[in-house]
């Protein structure tokens, strides 16, 4: 008897393990640290006119499409694990003759991050992918777009720690957009600078 009670209780289901959620440190030092110091920069009245980064859009061009439809399938798979979010399939808006390109053709690839994601990939972007780029001095600090949005373009995505140079087919290059709030320029880049972005001087 007591062995039949023995078994009920070992096949009755166990909660689950209750697992913790790490916040990401680069929005903890948004909010700590930078908010702060931009308030005192600019003078801004309250905490709603600070600005901060909405969205990190991350786009690879895969001309070789054209021809060979599994270039840009790898290519897809690969930002797919920089961005720890699936990336879509970009196509062709409008027909052009001289590139042999007709509308809706598949020509790269892009993905989209918000929230914990775009946090969690901007710190990695920082402080493990750039500093991993040969000979690295910095990065632009005036390729804004007039709008405080900033945009990078990186020659060799690996860099990041997800791609394996052995595992590829080619190395590739992409360009990451960071949307922000800022209403300049001037308040993007000083916002992206405390974020940690290596500016050259």
């Amino acid at each position: 008897m007591a062995d039949k009670k023995k078994k009920k209780a070992e096949g009755q289901e166990q909660p689950a393990e209750v697992i913790e959620k790490v916040a990401p440190r680069l929005r903890e030092k948004y909010l700590q640290e930078c908010i702060p110091q931009l308030i005192e920069q600019f003078s801004y009245k309250n905490i709603m006119q600070v600005p901060k980064p909405v969205k990190a859009v991350l786009n690879m061009g895969v001309g070789e499409a054209i021809q060979n439809i599994k270039v840009l399938e790898a290519a897809a798979e690969e930002l797919t694990m920089i961005a720890g979010q699936r990336a879509m399939i970009n196509r062709a808006r409008r027909s052009i003759a001289s590139f042999k390109l007709r509308e809706g053709m598949p020509i790269g690839t892009s993905v989209t991050l918000r929230g914990e994601k775009m946090w969690f990939f901007m710190d990695k972007l920082f402080n493990i992918a750039l500093p991993r780029v040969r000979d690295f001095r910095g990065v632009s600090a005036t390729a804004f777009d007039g709008r405080g949005n900033y945009t990078l373009g990186v020659k060799e995505h690996i860099i990041f720690p997800e791609i394996e140079y052995d595992k590829i087919d080619k190395v590739k290059g992409m360009n990451i957009t960071i949307v922000t709030t800022a209403q300049t320029d001037e308040e993007g880049r000083a916002l992206l600078r405390l974020l940690g972005v290596p500016f050259r001087a």
